[in-house]
């Protein structure tokens, strides 16, 4: 499951305002293993090693209301992926979302990791 987190949805309001600029498109991944929730303004345990550290994304909007982010990691050494996250920045800045994996992504040198991260916009019924 993915949570838009409450600071995610205040930049996607600034955003749409001309409040901000700054695009979601950095895709972290990390190892903690706490449960999502609204409040949340970072990855628990963010990976910043062995290929894993934060790094821009691809973004690009597919139809039907779909914000995509798209990050290819290559590793280089080993690690263990449990949630991932996008930011408006390379270093700290504002969560858009957090997804805690179903079960954990072990990951070793010389593998890669293709991340999609899509956020549908719809109305609320």
């Amino acid at each position: 499951m993915v949570t838009v987190v409450n600071k995610g949805l205040e930049m996607i309001a600034k955003l749409v305002g001309g409040v901000s600029t700054d695009k979601m498109q950095y895709v972290a991944l990390g190892s903690g293993t706490t449960d999502e929730a609204n409040d949340q303004t970072a990855l628990v345990t963010e990976i910043t090693t062995n290929g894993g550290a934060r790094a821009a994304g691809t973004c690009s909007y597919e139809a039907d209301y779909k914000f995509k982010v798209t990050k290819t990691f290559s590793f280089t050494g080993t690690l263990a992926i449990n949630e991932i996250g996008v930011f408006d920045a390379a270093s700290t800045g504002n969560m858009l979302l957090r997804g805690k994996l179903s079960a954990t992504k072990n990951v070793g040198d010389g593998d890669s990791l293709q991340v999609n991260a899509t956020v549908t916009f719809a109305r609320a019924a």
